[in-house]
């Protein structure tokens, strides 16, 4: 949701509230910028809500195994606090399917190339095209 103070907001992750100022997404948009948030799935389907064109990236771990390895060789999380986020996490990643794109992150490397990939084929769709460069468009006489 959007809330009264500007902030697109959801529900505690975690028992950790986040939220990113609806404004500075806008301006930020507005000067031709590119936007990428960090965010859980609930909070992806807010800014999808709120940013109709907003593009939302799911990133997938190789595996269960891997998954508990990055969290254990972190050394942020006790052990019940890992048990608790890989609970979370079967349910979250059920939710890729409502992603547009899903990237397997096993090398970083590539998965790094994927995002990249994704970012640049949605500057080179037509209406990112037609703001970027509307001055070529101009002088070609291209709606």
């Amino acid at each position: 949701m959007v809330a009264a103070n500007g902030f697109v907001e959801w529900a505690n992750v975690h028992g950790r509230r986040y939220g990113t100022s609806k404004r500075a997404i806008e301006d930020r948009v507005g000067k031709g910028g590119d936007v990428i948030l960090e965010i859980d799935f609930q909070g992806a389907m807010q800014v999808k809500k709120t940013f109709a064109n907003a593009v939302l990236v799911f990133i997938l771990p190789p595996s269960w195994e891997e998954l508990r390895s990055r969290l254990e060789r972190r050394g942020e999380d006790e052990p019940e606090v890992i048990e608790t986020r890989l609970v979370n996490a079967s349910d979250e990643m059920s939710q890729a399917c409502n992603f547009d794109f899903v990237i397997i992150n096993e090398v970083f490397e590539h998965a790094l190339f994927d995002l990249k990939t994704i970012v640049h084929a949605q500057r080179l769709k037509y209406a990112a095209q037609r703001r970027a460069r509307a001055d070529t468009f101009e002088s070609l006489h291209i709606p």
